[in-house]
């Protein structure tokens, strides 16, 4: 069987489907964050309810589900604020509903493996953010004995072994920060598991921006970090447009 393991899309279509025309597959798992930060959540949702067999909530899908906008503007919440509100108009309320429901975590068997998926972690399924530590993730496993724990949030792609449990994070889909602008994704294939990337044009994702009518300061830093891998600093998103969440509120309510 060949599954194919996909996390952190935000909305940007042209990078999930430069990964679909690339690898067809049996099974699809889906490690959360479908939406935010950039602006095509469509037909983004369209694909988690017609090819995804397995999905977990991330945080900002539960965010943009639950109406709630960024309480500060620290690192990359500057784009949440200004395109969260633009997601409320595009997706319809059974859309929102699809985002909301979505399980915190999933324990599953697929293809002889016994896998636990989450967003973060176990201790802290959609906020805590944790590398390829595998001392520290052995507490966060004293629980749970899969052979597998897929999990994501950090945008940054790895493969560790902690005891008898694999545990992988397959980076992001939709906006890398790992210095490689390519979407990263994973393929488990013959009980092997792989980190893949692919290319696509950016330029598509800020086109679509443009045309539903995001400031061009939004754009402007989407593009230094989508064509950078994310290697932005936080001074320069801090310089990106308004420094006040109620500024850029007022500008999309």
């Amino acid at each position: 069987m060949k599954i194919l393991v996909v996390a952190d899309v935000h909305s940007n279509w042209p990078a999930l489907e430069a990964v679909l025309e690339r690898e067809t597959f049996e099974a699809c798992l889906f490690v959360g964050d479908l939406v935010d930060y950039l602006t095509d959540p469509v037909p983004c949702v369209n694909w988690l309810t017609s090819k995804v067999d397995y999905a977990v909530r991330g945080n900002h899908d539960h965010a943009v589900a639950q109406r709630i906008l960024p309480g500060s503007l620290s690192g990359f919440r500057k784009l949440a604020c200004i395109t969260r509100p633009y997601h409320w108009k595009a997706l319809s309320t059974r859309e929102l509903k699809i985002l909301g429901r979505l399980p915190v975590s999933q324990t599953f068997s697929l293809d002889g493996r016994d896998i636990h998926m989450v967003h973060a972690t176990p201790k802290d399924p959609m906020d805590e953010y944790l590398g390829p530590d595998p001392e520290a993730w052995k507490s966060r496993l004293q629980d749970l004995t899969p052979d597998l724990l897929i999990v994501g949030h950090t945008h940054q792609p790895y493969l560790i072994e902690v005891g008898q449990t694999q545990v992988l994070n397959p980076g992001s889909v939709g906006q890398p920060r790992d210095g490689n602008p390519e979407a990263s994704y994973a393929v488990i294939e013959h009980g092997r598991i792989e980190l893949r990337r692919v290319a696509y044009d950016f330029r598509q994702t800020l086109a679509q921006m443009k045309q539903v009518g995001m400031p061009e300061w939004a754009i402007e830093l989407t593009e230094v970090t989508l064509s950078t891998g994310g290697n932005i600093t936080k001074a320069q998103i801090a310089a990106a447009g308004p420094n006040e969440v109620q500024e850029i509120a007022a500008t999309v309510f």
